[in-house]
């Protein structure tokens, strides 16, 4: 078992390797600060029990998953996708992505005008920032069921509460994002 002093001797001696792997991979000083220090925290609560020699490999695995991590959360923030049925067209089969409906050409070989790009630029901007005004719970759910496309019980699990409550708070958002985008004149 690693003592206090054994374990903050160890922290230490990784700190500067720790911080220089993890901002080459994010290219941000302030995030790969945050992912190593959770790094740390996170050896310390959970395995700072375990013999010294064991501290390296785990340390190593945690940096990993917390750099993974973030990049997940990335991604998640960055999202600006949404499957709202609010939108489907009326003779839709119940499967309708909003994103393809704003995306383009499809398989046909037409060329976008720049009017129509920097329109669908726009529009997909907006749909970004009405996710990000979604109440935390709501946006959570929502970003969960239809861009990471966890199922109901899935999502439940990972936001520690009901499978209703999933169905509530992704049902509000949809709602709520259907009623602002089509205030802003946002229609498929």
């Amino acid at each position: 078992m690693a003592t206090e002093q054994e374990l903050s001797d160890f922290l230490k001696s990784v700190e500067k390797r720790a911080f220089k792997r993890t901002i080459y991979h994010v290219r941000n000083e302030d995030a790969a600060l945050d992912i190593v220090q959770d790094s740390m925290m996170k050896l310390a609560e959970h395995y700072g029990d375990k013999p010294l020699g064991e501290l390296p490999m785990l340390f190593q695995r945690i940096l990993s998953n917390s750099t993974l991590d973030w990049f997940r959360r990335q991604k998640t923030r960055n999202a600006v996708f949404s499957n709202m049925s609010d939108f489907e067209p009326a003779d839709g089969d119940g499967e309708f992505d909003l994103l393809e409906a704003f995306a383009g050409a499809d398989d046909s070989q037409q060329i976008e005008s720049a009017e129509d790009s920097t329109r669908r630029a726009q529009i997909l901007r907006e749909i970004e920032l009405q996710i990000q005004e979604l109440p935390t719970r709501q946006r959570e759910a929502f970003l969960m069921r239809y861009w990471e496309e966890m199922d109901v019980a899935e999502t439940a699990a990972a936001m520690g509460c009901s499978e209703g409550s999933v169905k509530t708070h992704c049902s509000r958002a949809v709602q709520a994002l259907a009623k602002a985008l089509r205030a802003k004149g946002i229609t498929p």
